[in-house]
């Protein structure tokens, strides 16, 4: 049995790696070794250094994942040759999560990170999509990111695309979708 690819997750600005949490079991179970990095979020370049970090440290290939502002992380950091494919979902920026219940949205909330502004007006130099094999998962009700545009930037990306009836949040709202998704 060939070996499967080690997954990267990158999540968005305002959260943490803990918003991986439903779909890091589910890549586990696949045979993938999985990291959710947690970004310092104090601006584009310490969070793209902080997932080379990552890149650095995996086994080959990777399949690197990023959420909302991870989107733009994973453009960036993703051009390291290790990477097989990029897959990103509902990945721009972070808002509502209307199809999570109340305690998942305390948990969110109340585990959102603090963001600088230096870390959303980073300009990514090299957009690693261009090179590489991408995937993304439009969340159909999201109100953070509107599909429309979700759609458009897959399409730029020439990237295999998913939709889940899902807010921004979807890797907390359908998992296995998400799951499904990164693994291939």
């Amino acid at each position: 049995m060939a070996k499967s690819s080690d997954v990267i997750l990158v999540h968005g600005a305002w959260a943490d790696g803990s918003s991986w949490a439903k779909v890091i079991p589910l890549l586990a179970a696949k045979g993938h070794s999985v990291t959710a990095v947690q970004l310092p979020l104090t601006s584009l370049g310490d969070d793209v250094a902080t997932v080379k970090r990552a890149i650095a440290l995996a086994s080959v290939p990777i399949i690197l994942a990023g959420h909302s502002y991870g989107g733009a992380v994973i453009s960036e950091a993703g051009n390291d040759p290790k990477i097989e494919a990029l897959v990103y979902i509902a990945a721009f920026a972070p808002d509502f999560a209307q199809d999570l219940d109340d305690t998942e949205k305390l948990v969110l909330y109340s585990a959102q990170s603090p963001t600088a502004d230096a870390a959303l007006g980073g300009t990514v130099s090299a957009p690693a999509w261009r090179g590489k094999t991408c995937r993304y998962l439009v969340a159909t009700n999201d109100r953070a990111i509107q599909p429309a545009l979700q759609r458009s930037m897959a399409k730029r990306l020439n990237a295999a695309v998913v939709e889940v009836a899902a807010s921004h949040v979807a890797m907390l709202s359908h998992p296995q979708e998400v799951a499904s998704l990164i693994a291939g």
